[in-house]
């Protein structure tokens, strides 16, 4: 949405902080956002919006990654983390399509992790309020202005195992 990407430029440019920014059709994960815009996965900070113990965080990492559900609960010392449901994610983020929250919880009051895989890559893209808006900036960059609290709360899915067709060959 405008009003969520003009908060971003506003911001990076208030902190010195240099984006590339572009279009690509509508999608909805950041695996197609990477599709889309011709690079790795690794690099595309997919947020993750959880209700911890009723309160809204952010969870950044990277967009093939899942999280972790004990490990941000034992990190965090929560009773309670679940995913958070659509009517909350439109009260805490109004001015973005839903799903498209960018990395940014500083923004919004919403404390920010960050977890460990993507805090050591070279830059980070990521959604900018809409489906069709992305922004690219260092990660030493984003470090120094969001301040995220990082940690390994992500798991890595296994690669699929080749499908066996039963045919030996000779």
């Amino acid at each position: 949405m405008e009003k969520c990407l003009e908060r971003l430029k506003q911001y990076l440019g208030d902190h010195g902080v240099p984006y590339e920014m572009g279009r690509h059709r509508e999608v909805y994960t950041m695996q197609e956002v990477a599709a889309e815009i011709g690079e790795k996965g690794r690099y595309e900070a997919k947020v993750f919006i959880a209700s911890v113990d009723g309160k809204p965080v952010m969870l950044v990492l990277p967009a093939p990654d899942h999280v972790e559900y004990e490990r941000v609960r034992l990190f965090l010392g929560a009773i309670h983390v679940e995913r958070a449901h659509e009517a909350q994610l439109r009260q805490w983020f109004p001015d973005c399509e839903v799903g498209a929250m960018p990395p940014f919880g500083n923004l919004y009051g919403v404390p920010t992790y960050l977890d460990r895989a993507l805090s050591e890559m070279p830059h980070i893209t990521f959604q900018a309020g809409s489906h069709a808006d992305f922004m690219r900036i260092h990660t030493a960059d984003y470090l120094r202005i969001v301040k995220p609290r990082v940690s390994r709360f992500a798991i890595t899915p296994e690669p699929a195992e080749p499908a066996v067709c039963g045919i030996t060959f000779k």
